[in-house]
């Protein structure tokens, strides 16, 4: 099932995969620059049809040195069948692309973290003829950032770090030194980090406290017309335009081309969140406007 926190860490490691630091730092391998990666299909569906997709895959390419493909999975609780799924994605991308697979686990939560390491084994009586081996982005790994000058020096880690933590009793220390860090951005790249931190802390009591946060900043002279009211509202619903097409391509849905415009054009945050809900259980893009028998009136 795609959630918001899927969503999250895949804009997240796709548009800035220096977040993925730790990884390589761990493995020995200078940190990795933008212009390292390109992206591929996460589509690991074969003829027959089992549809499988990472969350997103990427390919280092350094200009010195080798060459790898980053399975990177966002894994919110434990799930038995997952690792079979994994050791398939890895599997068939190494074969495909002729190249070793790194697949990387992003958790919340201790627990989710320590079961996520494996090691997963495909074995019969003592001989293993498979070992599937996530590295592992997860309260154990990822740095508690209380530092603005970390969060203005790195933003990507900084929300990293943020939504790996949510569940930590300093979340609110966390949520607090991120805010003020990003405020030393553009307003709209302010609105940018806001948002993607905003939908990977889904569910959790984390959200409703970064969302407090948000309205004070953009709150101080409400309605008024600021630069920085206009531009924050407009990467708001830039972004959130985004992640609707985004989830309609991950789940495999045409989106015609007035459809796209009405969700690229819409300025009504209240109506694309509404859409962007609507999306995650979607079977086709106009099922984003049909009404709940709740909510007469909504998505205008």
């Amino acid at each position: 099932m795609v959630t918001s926190t899927h969503e999250a860490t895949h804009r997240l490691f796709q548009e800035h995969p220096e977040a993925l630091t730790l990884v390589f730092e761990s493995l020995g391998i200078p940190p990795p620059t933008k212009s390292d990666f390109g992206s591929i299909t996460p589509d690991a569906t074969e003829i027959r049809p089992v549809e499988r997709r990472v969350d997103t895959v990427l390919k280092f390419e350094p200009a010195m040195g080798e060459s790898f493909l980053l399975a990177i999975e966002a894994q919110t609780k434990k799930d038995p069948d997952k690792a079979k799924s994994w050791a398939y994605y890895v599997a068939h991308l190494s074969a495909k692309y002729d190249m070793s697979v790194l697949l990387v686990a992003v958790c919340r939560d201790r627990s989710t973290a320590k079961w996520a390491a494996g090691p997963f084994e495909c074995a019969v009586g003592p001989w293993s003829t498979q070992v599937t081996r996530p590295f592992v982005l997860g309260p154990g790994t990822v740095p508690v950032i209380t530092d603005e000058s970390t969060v203005t020096r790195q933003p990507a880690l900084a929300v990293l770090s943020a939504i790996v933590h949510s569940d930590d009793r300093r979340a609110p220390a966390i949520l607090e030194t991120l805010a003020r860090g990003l405020l030393s951005f553009d307003p709209g790249t302010t609105a940018y980090w806001f948002e993607v931190t905003e939908v990977g802390l889904e569910n959790t009591p984390a959200k409703e406290k970064w969302r407090e946060l948000m309205s004070s900043v953009i709150t101080h002279f409400p309605g008024h017309g600021t630069l920085f009211e206009e531009k924050y509202l407009e990467g708001k619903t830039e972004d959130r335009a985004s992640l609707i097409l985004r989830v309609l391509e991950k789940h495999g849905i045409d989106v015609p081309e007035d459809i796209r415009e009405r969700i690229t054009s819409c300025s009504d945050l209240d109506t694309l969140t509404l859409w962007f809900d609507r999306s995650l259980t979607a079977s086709t893009a106009e099922d984003l406007f049909v009404e709940s028998p709740e909510a007469p009136g909504s998505g205008a």
